[in-house]
């Protein structure tokens, strides 16, 4: 009797698996693409809200269809190195070139019945987030790709907004 039951369940569990693995694609088509910034902003801990890449920032999120990502964002008007070489800048020209971009790479996990998705962190501009796997609520309304950036993430309380839009075919 005990037999059957495994049987029964396992031919359920494998019969279920193809349609799995079809909503694994649909998954990976939403998201798979490049995307382009449409906007980026913080809400610190006290209420505030800020632009720490400005109000109209630069970037680009792209995913394939394996999960793979490579997420890149830049405060436009950064200044330039007064030298022409990224390895005589002043202490002030680190600082804006550090806190004006924003980058990563590794894979991305969606959870749709959650609205989450995970990066696992491979590469990052923030070392202390290489190896770190994140978790982000996101959602997707008016054509935009939303999500938040937790304030465990910043070390200060401040809760960052990233927003996508994704660029045609």
């Amino acid at each position: 009797m005990k037999t059957n039951i495994k049987l029964m369940l396992a031919s359920v569990a494998v019969s279920l698996y193809p349609l799995g693995a079809v909503a694994g694609q649909l998954m990976a088509a939403e998201f798979e693409g490049v995307w382009s910034m449409a906007s980026a902003y913080e809400i610190k801990a006290d209420g505030t809200r800020t632009t720490n890449y400005g109000e109209h920032p630069e970037g680009l999120l792209m995913i394939d269809k394996s999960g793979r990502y490579s997420l890149q964002i830049f405060r436009p008007g950064r200044p330039k190195f007064a030298t022409g070489d990224k390895t005589r800048g002043t202490p002030e020209e680190y600082r804006e070139a550090v806190l004006g971009s924003s980058t990563h790479t590794g894979w991305i996990a969606i959870d749709a019945a959650r609205q989450q998705l995970t990066f696992k962190i491979e590469a990052a501009s923030y070392p202390n987030w290489e190896g770190a796997q994140q978790v982000r609520d996101y959602v997707f309304k008016d054509g935009l790709l939303t999500y938040s950036v937790p304030a465990s993430a910043s070390g200060n309380g401040t809760v960052a907004y990233s927003v996508w839009r994704r660029l045609p075919r």
